[in-house]
């Protein structure tokens, strides 16, 4: 255990706590810069570590009543499939492809965090749209950020909290706290997918994983007392660099 791979590990469970997602952004370069490990197990690794952080903060939404069990295991079991059938499918892509494919996603999440950060707050906490539903557009997507997910070994916390508020219609902290479990699901999966396929440091992962689950509880418990939308514009503004940084390795190398 490093310093700064310790700091970077809390790191990852603080932004999920907080966020209900994100974190995931920074596992893979940690493992990719910090510790050294090759793409495909870097990012079948990450998987691991962003699941187990992920649970940690469900079972804290959990207990404080902020989950949609239904909408939350419907959209999580059909991003599983997705999970699943990417990790399986990402033994024929290139890790340079995956890596490409991983900073255009880092990119695109820090302007879209960064975007919604600077909106006026009308919006998600009085969004009220009318009864809960699950749609086939929904169920779609669902498999689409499994596939991204196993891919990129990103959980898509960033597409699954709107999709949730703006799609199925559940309040903002119920999709908060749902998108913990979907991104445990989805993660599990792709776990499972890439078994057999890379090799997993699992001393690198267990003391990782724990630092980062302790960051999670931490994150869910300030989650209502700290400005989300400060918060979102600090962790966008790192998301662009480090992206940008990876989108310069990719061109230099």
């Amino acid at each position: 255990m490093t310093p700064l791979g310790g700091l970077l590990a809390l790191g990852i469970g603080l932004v999920l706590g907080l966020l209900g997602g994100g974190g995931s952004i920074l596992a893979v370069p940690t493992f990719l810069y910090v510790f050294h490990i090759e793409p495909k197990p870097a990012i079948a690794m990450s998987l691991v570590v962003v699941g187990m952080s992920a649970l940690v903060g469900f079972i804290t939404h959990w207990r404080q009543g902020t989950i949609n069990g239904r909408i939350a295991l419907g959209f999580g079991a059909l991003a599983m499939i997705g999970s699943f059938g990417g990790a399986r499918l990402a033994r024929f892509v290139p890790a340079s492809a995956q890596l490409a494919l991983f900073a255009a996603f880092a990119l695109t999440a820090a302007i879209f965090m960064l975007r919604d950060s600077l909106r006026p707050r009308v919006t998600a906490e009085s969004h009220d749209a009318g009864p809960l539903r699950f749609s086939v557009l929904l169920g779609v997507q669902a498999v689409a950020v499994g596939v991204l997910t196993a891919l990129i070994g990103a959980g898509g916390g960033f597409l699954i909290v709107p999709s949730l508020v703006f799609m199925a219609n559940v309040p903002v902290k119920e999709a908060v706290g749902s998108s913990l479990l979907i991104i445990a699901m989805n993660a599990a999966s792709g776990v499972a997918g890439y078994l057999g396929q890379v090799a997993f440091d699992w001393s690198l992962v267990g003391w990782f994983t724990a630092v980062a689950a302790a960051g999670a509880i931490t994150g869910t418990r300030f989650m209502r007392h700290l400005p989300a939308a400060r918060i979102k514009q600090g962790f966008a503004i790192m998301i662009l660099v480090l992206g940008s940084y990876l989108v310069i390795r990719r061109l230099t190398h």
